[in-house]
């Protein structure tokens, strides 16, 4: 079951990299069309599909690897127990609203679906397809979340902790 996880927040930060990678063509693509006199159709569209899919993507892989931004500075400063109170206090009430907006991500995608909605750009794109990496990111972070609680629980330094640690050791 660990290397599920693990498989999982690497491909989410793989397909996250991969939405990059799209940006850029997409904007080289627009560029070397300016130059000679065509456009590429959608490519706003796309472009931000791709940002928006990119974002979510990535989230679950950001945290595990200790990148998203903390108030480490007090966090620090708590001693062990205060400090896992502290995390598991923290870790339950990103889980509680994850789980709801989990939820409502993929209602949004199944209600796009169910009543035909499309983009509004040159090229109709139904909106469940850009909807689906954003509602499979944030289901992403929730189970990153859940997995941290439950080592945290068990009494394990959550992965995300592990590497804000080595970070500061290697300030000093």
């Amino acid at each position: 079951m660990s290397q599920f996880k693990e498989k999982l927040y690497q491909c989410s930060g793989l397909l996250s990299g991969l939405c990059i990678v799209i940006i850029t063509l997409l904007l080289l693509a627009q560029i070397i069309g300016r130059l000679f006199g065509f456009i590429v159709p959608s490519a706003e569209d796309f472009a931000g599909y791709a940002l928006a899919a990119s974002t979510f993507l990535g989230l679950a892989y950001t945290f595990r690897e200790g990148g998203h931004i903390r108030v480490t500075l007090l966090i620090q400063r708590f001693s062990s127990t205060p400090r896992k109170i502290q995390e598991g206090i923290i870790l339950t009430l990103s889980f509680l609203l994850l789980c709801y907006l989990s939820y409502a991500c993929g209602y949004m995608v199944y209600e796009s679906y169910i009543y035909n909605e499309v983009s509004y750009g040159y090229i109709p794109i139904p909106l469940w397809i850009p909807q689906i990496p954003v509602a499979l990111g944030v289901i992403a972070l929730t189970l990153a979340i859940l997995d941290a609680l439950v080592m945290l629980i068990r009494g394990k330094k959550p992965t995300y902790s592990e590497h804000e640690d080595a970070l500061s050791l290697e300030e000093i």
